[in-house]
Formats: C-alpha cells, sequence, structure tokens
C-alpha cells in the first residue's frame, strides 16, 4: 500500500486499492475454498442459501471493507457485505459519478484509492489551491505528467471563472425584482382613478325613480 504525506494529521480510516490487510479479519476468512463457494454464490433464486449468506455477513467487522472492494474492483457475481448482485446493481451503475470527500481527503493524504472522475476533478482542484506542483500531483495519481499540467491549468481558469462571476447573477435578479416591484406600484393618478370608480355608483340613476318602485310592487 503506497502512502506518502506530509500532513501531520492523522491518516485517513480509508484503504487503498492494493490493501487487503482486511481479508484476514473477516468472518469467512477461515472458510475451505468449497463452502465459500456454495455460501457466497447461491443460486438466484435459493433465498434460503442467501437468508444464511447474509446472517453470515451481518456479524463480520469487515463488511463495509468487502462491499467496497467489490465496488472498486467491478465484482458484481456473488454476495459481497452482505448484499447480492441485485443489491449491489444501483450502486455498480452510478459509481461513475460517485463523488466521496472522505475518499478525495485519503487521496490527498496518499492512498492509492480508484477515484471516480467528479472525485479525481476535486482531487486536481484541491491540490490546485494547495499550490502542487505537477510532478507531486501526477505521482500521488499515477497520472502523465502533461495531462496533470494541462488539467491543473483548467482548474485555474474553473476557479477564476468561479471567483470572477460569484453573485453577478443574484445581483441581476435582485435589480430585475426591484424595477418589476416600480412598475407594479401604482402612482397617484392612478390611485385617483381608482377611487373614483369606486365611489362612483355602478346603478343608474333612473333605478332609484318611484315609478320605477310603483312598477315594481305591482309586479310583486
Amino acid at each position: 500500500m503506497r502512502y506518502n504525506t506530509t500532513n501531520d494529521g492523522p491518516p485517513p480510516a480509508l484503504r487503498g486499492i492494493a490493501d487487503r490487510s482486511w481479508q484476514a479479519r473477516g468472518a469467512c476468512n477461515d472458510l475451505s475454498t468449497a463452502r465459500s463457494e456454495k455460501l457466497f454464490f447461491p443460486r438466484k433464486r435459493d433465498h434460503a442459501s442467501i437468508a444464511e449468506a447474509k446472517r453470515f455477513c451481518g456479524q463480520c467487522p469487515v463488511k463495509k471493507d468487502c462491499f467496497t472492494y467489490a465496488l472498486d474492483n467491478e465484482i458484481r457475481l456473488g454476495i459481497w457485505g452482505g448484499l447480492t448482485e441485485a443489491e449491489r446493481r444501483p450502486w455498480h451503475a452510478k459509481i461513475t459519478k460517485r463523488l466521496d470527500y472522505s475518499r478525495v481527503r485519503a487521496a490527498l493524504m496518499g492512498r492509492d484509492v480508484d477515484l471516480s472522475t467528479p472525485e479525481r476533478e476535486t482531487v486536481i482542484r484541491h491540490a490546485y489551491l494547495r499550490g502542487w506542483g505537477a510532478e507531486r500531483l501526477a505521482y500521488l495519481l499515477q497520472s502523465d505528467l502533461n495531462w496533470i499540467r494541462d488539467q491543473l491549468r483548467e482548474a485555474g481558469h474553473a476557479i477564476a471563472d468561479r471567483d470572477r462571476y460569484w453573485g453577478l447573477y443574484d445581483e441581476e435578479v435582485q435589480e430585475d425584482d426591484a424595477a418589476s416591484t416600480d412598475d407594479n406600484k401604482p402612482d397617484e393618478k392612478d390611485k385617483d382613478d381608482e377611487e373614483e370608480v369606486i365611489t362612483s355608483s355602478p346603478v343608474p340613476p333612473q333605478v332609484h325613480t318611484q315609478d320605477l318602485i310603483n312598477s315594481l310592487g305591482k309586479a310583486a
């Protein structure tokens, strides 16, 4: 396992992809090969065997490490970390878009973590903000030096654009809201017109004549 850092903080708990020491502490470590295959690779509709495997995994102290190992290594068959193939399928489907900051921190501290594209981009931006050189980042990510230089340059442009336009849209929205408020505010002339409309009687004057009242009385 590669672990290189000048940080004085405690090392991250996340394991690197090359670290398989957790397997020695697994509840299934002492099982024979035949027993393991029968237990963790049951038939799809064999509910009794699947339930037995899940109970076995439920007491395992490294269940999470087992699950992470299956995801990082694209292992889709069998039961890993107490999850069946169907239960892990959604995790495999979205792993390329995963953004776990604990993994980002572990990578920055030297762990050989299998990063997704968003996680790798986040590591590069953090490295740029920390003032890392391209050689150091290329060694950390085990990537081509020229590609790392291009990525650091792009990260610098992205951060500069973010700072340049930060809050600009909010200011425009506030100005538009203020303008719309002024436009909707009635002026004094409009108020007078409204008052005239409200105070004037909507009933024609002839309705109030005595002849009409008498006519209505006769009709009743």
